[in-house]
């Protein structure tokens, strides 16, 4: 139950959370969601404002950082510049007296796993950003912590290293076989790479769940319009279990447990729409605009309630009357927001 006040403004309210071993676990959300606060008071930079954290059952928020079992790679690496590259990842084994070699070997080790063999006199200052960063993740993995926390670490790098990085990072973790939790703002990131995901806004928690579960059942219109693009329908009913009516028309579903003719919020993802001739489907529409993403098509189909955003491999000119279709799967009901 995590809250968080800096000055008369509240960044966590009551955030509750369970972090399982070896888990692959991201905080997402927008900028001021409260993520890299919580990172924060797990790393012990910051102290809750009231709630518990509990490691294996030890209260541990009055708990100064060095003395936890987490250590924490930053968007900024925070390397030191006049240390070569072993010299930077043995630094914490320095500090804690650690023989000479044995911190040769880890730091040996270290490299190796991330893929910087041969790097280890090398100036820092001379390495790419990638390069960099990975030896940021092996300065805080030689120090063998329970948990590395990872505040959008690779938010620096350019979009073809960061790919890169996001396999490196998943192998490593499975690798090391600790627990990582990821701080991150982009979905697609945070979908790739985890095994949880927790979605935040305004210092709350949205929802938690694997992937798969964030993607295609959101259980709000913020989770919905968050990850990935969704055509959200606001004035819906679900008129019993497994019906829903959008659009002048009744749809099956496979959504249950609403209170019958409750009013609910309807998730469509673009790419479970498809475009058909105007016979076959009860929704009908004129194609408004069609631009080229390279895997798809993105068409608008402009119906008398709604534009409708759809992704498909088939192109359909501007002006064209068509129809849509949806299964019942690709029907996804949720509560109407409040």
């Amino acid at each position: 139950n995590l809250t968080k006040n800096f000055d008369d403004q509240q960044v966590l309210r009551g955030i509750n959370l369970d972090i399982y071993e070896k888990e692959f676990l991201t905080l997402l959300g927008p900028s001021g969601c409260g993520k890299t606060t919580t990172l924060r008071i797990i790393a012990g930079f910051e102290e809750p404002s009231d709630g518990e954290v509990l490691f294996n059952g030890i209260e541990i928020s009055k708990l100064p950082p060095y003395k936890r079992e987490v250590n924490t790679v930053f968007q900024k690496y925070a390397l030191f510049p006049h240390l070569n590259v072993a010299e930077n990842i043995g630094f914490g084994l320095n500090l804690k007296k650690v023989d000479k070699t044995v911190i040769a070997q880890k730091v040996e080790r270290m490299l190796k796993m991330v893929g910087l063999e041969g790097f280890g006199k090398r100036d820092v200052t001379l390495l790419s950003g990638g390069q960099q960063q990975r030896v940021a993740i092996a300065r805080a993995l030689v120090n063998e912590p329970k948990v590395l926390l990872l505040d959008e670490p690779l938010g620096a790098l350019d979009a073809k290293i960061r790919k890169q990085m996001q396999v490196e990072l998943k192998k490593i973790q499975q690798e090391v076989g600790i627990t990582f939790i990821y701080v991150t703002h982009d979905q697609e990131e945070a979908l790739s790479m985890s095994d949880t995901v927790v979605v935040m806004n305004n210092g709350e928690i949205q929802q938690i769940g694997s992937p798969t579960d964030i993607y295609n059942e959101p259980e709000n219109r913020f989770v919905a319009s968050f990850i990935g693009e969704s055509n959200i329908i606001e004035d819906a009913v679900m008129k019993k279990d497994l019906l829903v009516s959008f659009d002048g028309f009744d749809f099956e579903c496979v959504d249950k447990g609403f209170k019958d003719n409750e009013e609910v919020e309807v998730v469509l993802r673009p790419e479970d729409i498809d475009i058909v001739d105007v016979e076959h489907s009860k929704i009908k529409g004129t194609v408004k605009s069609i631009i080229f993403k390279g895997v798809h098509y993105e068409i608008v189909v402009e119906t008398k309630d709604r534009d409708y955003l759809i992704h498909t491999t088939d192109y359909f000119e501007a002006g064209l009357n068509v129809g849509l279709t949806f299964g019942p799967e690709d029907i996804h009901v949720m509560y109407k927001m409040q």
